[in-house]
Formats: structure tokens, C-alpha cells, sequence
């Protein structure tokens, strides 16, 4: 729950774990401290330990206070390393904004379909089977469904259209 409201929320958070199945898909940024400094490395904790051709934290802390064993990398100017991330952050928040959009029309499904459901009970009653209220409230509801559920196909392809 706490990683999901941490992905919902639009600002920036400073988040420290050892846990790095929490860490996964979370964080953009990863701060090593040590040797005196504090070093940036841009994208996920598998990203950072992939640069340090290491497993473990501290299989890449090790390799990274070892000269003779370090990755030494070129940095892109720091500019292209801004841009770069500004482009993921506005990327993450459309992302974000979609699945929101995705759910709320789920939601509405969700509501349509059980209105669906009680009006179909109501109408198998012999009752109000000739209740023209209900029969016109079913088509409309239906119509609703559907029409819904082809913005839900519309939406869930964009937000895939994001994604990739």
C-alpha cells in the first residue's frame, strides 16, 4: 500500500530502504553515499546495480570503493542527464494520470453492470415485466455500458501505448 501511495503522489519524495523488490518501479534516482560524497546515478536500483556489475548493495559499494575493480562510465553532460529525467518524470505523471482514467472507468462499469443486475431482477418479476420505466432505464444503462466499455478499451490501449 505504501509503495502504490508513494507512485499516486506527484511530488517529489527521498525514500530509504534496504529492500529493493520495494525500491523496483519506485524510485528514478539512486544516491550513494560514501568515500566522502555522495554520487547520483539515474534510474531504478536494477539500473544502478547493473552499472556496478553487481547482485547486491554491498557487492556494489564494494566494487565502487576499489579502484582497480570500478565501473567507470562517461557521464552525459549534465544537462542531457536533466532533460532526460524530466522527459521520465512527465512520462511517470501521464502514466499515472491514465491509470486513473482506467480505473475510474472501471468503476463505472462496475456501477452500470450492477444497475444492469437489479434492473434484470425487477424485470423477471411478471409484475413489472410491461413497466416501460424499467425497459427504457435497462436500454439507457446498457447503451451507458457500452459505451463505456469502449472508452475503457480506448483508455486501457493508451495507458499500454504509454507504458511501452
Amino acid at each position: 500500500m505504501l509503495k502504490e501511495a508513494i507512485k499516486a503522489f506527484d511530488g517529489t519524495v527521498i525514500v530509504v530502504s534496504h529492500d529493493r523488490e520495494f525500491l523496483d518501479g519506485l524510485v528514478t534516482k539512486v544516491y550513494e553515499f560514501g568515500g566522502g560524497k555522495v554520487t547520483e546515478h539515474l534510474g531504478g536500483i536494477y539500473d544502478y546495480l547493473l552499472a556496478h556489475n553487481a547482485e547486491t548493495i554491498n557487492e556494489a559499494v564494494n566494487v565502487s570503493s576499489e579502484p582497480a575493480q570500478a565501473v567507470v562510465a562517461e557521464p552525459q553532460p549534465e544537462s542531457a542527464n536533466k532533460q532526460s529525467y524530466q522527459e521520465h518524470k512527465e512520462q511517470q505523471k501521464k502514466i499515472r494520470k491514465a491509470e486513473r482514467a482506467v480505473e475510474e472507468s472501471e468503476k463505472k462499469i462496475g456501477k452500470y453492470e450492477a444497475r444492469i443486475q437489479e434492473l434484470d431482477n425487477l424485470l423477471m418479476d411478471p409484475a413489472n415485466a410491461s413497466n416501460m420505466e424499467l425497459v427504457t432505464e435497462y436500454t439507457s444503462t446498457k447503451a451507458l455500458l457500452d459505451k463505456e466499455n469502449d472508452q475503457w478499451m480506448e483508455l486501457s490501449e493508451a495507458l499500454e501505448e504509454l507504458k511501452s
